[in-house]
């Protein structure tokens, strides 16, 4: 984002709600002068583990709200391009779903499950590989719905 100054103009904000407005703004006055996160150079199993976990205890305070509030957070940072607040949302996702099965992940999130029983007891017989190319498509299409959704209720 721009250094837009000390300007009175307004900044259009149309994909954030002044109430989640108001949390970024205290993340990123928590989180001033803090340096950037690097880039992630090692993307190995065991890293990825440990990046899902390491929240700050702040920032697990502060993250802890409603899902309804922490998508539109993680929409937010996205949209703002706060990588860290981003991570912060991401990580606590992963971290309230790891260990779960598909039924309990369904339930947490109220996701209806539309696969016929011939469909699931096929998907489950792929190997991991598909799995996980399946799930992230899944996901993308689903956060795309979730971006759609939202804009059309601003």
């Amino acid at each position: 984002m721009k250094n837009v100054g000390e300007s009175d103009q307004p900044i259009p904000l149309p994909n954030v709600s002044s109430s989640v407005l108001k949390k970024v703004l205290e993340y990123c006055e928590h989180h001033r002068g803090e340096p950037l996160p690097a880039p992630d150079a090692d993307t190995s199993q065991d890293d990825t583990r440990k990046r899902t976990t390491d929240i700050s205890e702040w920032d697990q305070k502060f993250i802890t709200v409603d899902q309804e509030m922490l998508f539109e957070i993680i929409l937010a940072a996205n949209y703002l391009d706060i990588k860290s607040l981003l991570d912060v949302g991401c990580k606590t996702v992963a971290n309230m779903i790891k260990g779960k099965t598909p039924e309990e992940i369904r339930k947490l999130f109220n996701i209806v499950n539309d696969f016929t029983p011939e469909e699931e007891v096929r998907l489950l017989a792929l190997p991991h590989s598909y799995h996980q190319l399946i799930l992230s498509f899944w996901h993308h299409q689903a956060q795309i719905k979730k971006e759609n959704e939202w804009a059309e209720d601003r």
